[in-house]
């Protein structure tokens, strides 16, 4: 082959690589990224945050929407993202959502979150699990015990953190105060580090589930007239009953107190993007609600009202108006 047929091949051959390269970096330019704040891998909150982005990375729209769904600390980590710009959306307790909003502690550093709401999920429920030997039987009976309080930075921690400020409590007022995740907190009850363990969370939840299964314990109701006055201040919770049945020994409801769980984004999110989320979940409802036994009761009409706290995103709003729900 003779010099100048090869370097005509080559020219060629390096023309056609640089051309698909042009369109592969065009293809990936167009696709979008997006990230979901979650939670703890043993909650509801991580599993809600997979099934979205499984829907999502499915539908067909062009450009696509490539969706992850990292595990994190909880709801008020995910809210310091969102307005950090660092996650487009998160899963948030409902009372977090209001305090967001407001700028109320523990948001208060940041100032207001210009929040939106795009759908509720199941009750999020302040649930308290005691080894039986501990002698626990009510709240009160938590001072001066092995208490796992939560992790900071999440939901969970910030009200218990109200329940024990209800009740006058320190962090010095329990013998220990561990801050375990929730994928830790069943083995430190059941290896008798721990009396008892408080998790927010929606039912029925891995992580009590475990606890209940790997040692003697039992859940106790959270109410009293302290508790009274909480709800009576803070409308953003609502007296609630973890349900009978769900785990070993629970044979009748537990009062407590809880919200819901919120799927939320900031204002400044595309609203194509909320749009297509939206879409992606409601279309494939009933696929949705048969990935965690905690959404099977989840109606649409509640999904897009209850527990939302912060405006409706315009993308979320523009779906379920079109479908006729508002």
């Amino acid at each position: 082959m003779n010099h100048q047929i090869r370097n005509g091949l080559f020219g060629i051959t390096l023309a056609g690589a640089l051309a698909g390269a042009l369109v592969s970096t065009s293809v990936l330019a167009q696709e979008r990224f997006i990230t979901i704040g979650t939670g703890g891998q043993t909650g509801v909150y991580y599993t809600a945050g997979q099934s979205v982005c499984r829907f999502l990375n499915r539908a067909e729209v062009k450009p696509a929407i490539k969706c992850n769904a990292p595990s994190t600390a909880g709801s008020v980590t995910n809210i310091v993202s969102l307005h950090k710009g660092e996650y487009d959306f998160g899963f948030i307790q409902s009372d977090h959502q209001h305090k967001a909003l407001q700028g109320l502690a523990p948001f208060d550093k940041e100032g207001a979150v210009e929040l939106r709401a795009v759908f509720s999920l199941q009750s999020e429920i302040l649930t308290v699990v005691v080894r039986n030997d501990s002698g626990i039987t009510d709240l009160a009976g938590l001072e001066g015990k092995r208490v796992n309080i939560g992790v900071p930075g999440s939901g969970s921690r910030d009200t218990f953190e109200e329940v024990m400020q209800a009740k006058g409590w320190t962090n010095a007022s329990f013998a220990l105060a561990a801050e375990l995740k929730p994928a830790e907190m069943a083995s430190a009850l059941g290896d008798n580090n721990l009396d008892a363990i408080t998790y927010v969370v929606g039912h029925p939840s891995g992580a009590i589930q475990e606890a209940l299964t790997n040692v003697k314990g039992r859940i106790i109701p959270v109410r009293g007239a302290e508790i009274d006055s909480l709800l009576a201040k803070a409308d953003y919770y609502s007296a609630v009953e973890i349900p009978a049945g769900l785990y070993p020994g629970v044979d009748g409801a537990i009062p407590s107190i809880g919200g819901k769980a919120v799927l939320a984004t900031t204002s400044k999110t595309d609203p194509e993007v909320v749009y297509q989320l939206v879409k992606s979940v409601f279309d494939n409802l009933d696929r949705f609600k048969r990935l965690h036994p905690a959404f099977a009761d989840l109606k649409a009409e509640d999904m897009i009202r209850v527990g939302l706290t912060a405006p409706l995103h315009e993308g979320a709003e523009r779906y379920y108006k079109e479908k006729g729900w508002l």
